[in-house]
C-alpha cells in the first residue's frame, strides 16, 4: 500500500506550481551519511554515473568528493533507482544532502510510489529525514517527506493550497 495517493497529492507533483525539479534534502548530514548513500547505490546495483569538473570518474569515497569542494568542484551522482526515474546528488555539502527528482518523471501513482519508496529507502538507511520542496524553496515549507518517527512518508503542507 502507498504512503500517499495521487489524488491528495498531485498539486505538489505539478512542475508548473513546484518547479520541474523540487529539492529533496537530508538535513543534518555528515559525510559518513554521505558515505552511506554512495554505498546503498552500489549495494542496491543502481545504474549511476559519477561527474566532477567534466569529468566522469569512478565514485570516490564521500570524504575525496567532498574534499573537492575546497577547489570549486561540486560532483554530482546520477542515480537510475528505478526505470524513468533519475536522481541527481549534488554534493555542495557534507552538511546537508541535496538531490534533485524530475516531476515530469513522477505522474500519477506510479510516480508517486516510486518517489516514497526512494525517499523511504534513503531515510531508513541513515535513520533521518528526506524532505521534498519546491524548486528553491526553504526547508521550513517542505511538502512532503520521509519521517523516521513513523516509517513512512507523509505529508507536510497541505496539497490544497
Amino acid at each position: 500500500m502507498s504512503d500517499l495517493h495521487w489524488d491528495e497529492v498531485k498539486s505538489f507533483f505539478d512542475p508548473d506550481l513546484m518547479g520541474t525539479l523540487p529539492d529533496v534534502i537530508v538535513p543534518n548530514a555528515s559525510a559518513e551519511d554521505w558515505q552511506t548513500v554512495f554505498d546503498l547505490v552500489k549495494a542496491r546495483g543502481w545504474q549511476w554515473e559519477f561527474r566532477q569538473a567534466d569529468t566522469t570518474p569512478p565514485l570516490p569515497s564521500a570524504a575525496e568528493a567532498l574534499a573537492r569542494l575546497e577547489d570549486g568542484e561540486v560532483g554530482e551522482l546520477h542515480v537510475f533507482p528505478v526505470p524513468e526515474m533519475l536522481v541527481i546528488f549534488r554534493l555542495m555539502s557534507a552538511e546537508e544532502i541535496d538531490f534533485d527528482v524530475d516531476l515530469r518523471e513522477l505522474q500519477g501513482q506510479a510516480g508517486v510510489d516510486k518517489l516514497c519508496g526512494f525517499l523511504a529507502e534513503i531515510g531508513r538507511k541513515l535513520g533521518k529525514p528526506v524532505l521534498m520542496l519546491p524548486e528553491g524553496g526553504s526547508q521550513a515549507h517542505a511538502n512532503l517527506g520521509f519521517d523516521p518517527t513513523v516509517d513512512r512518508v507523509v505529508l507536510l503542507a497541505d496539497p490544497r493550497r
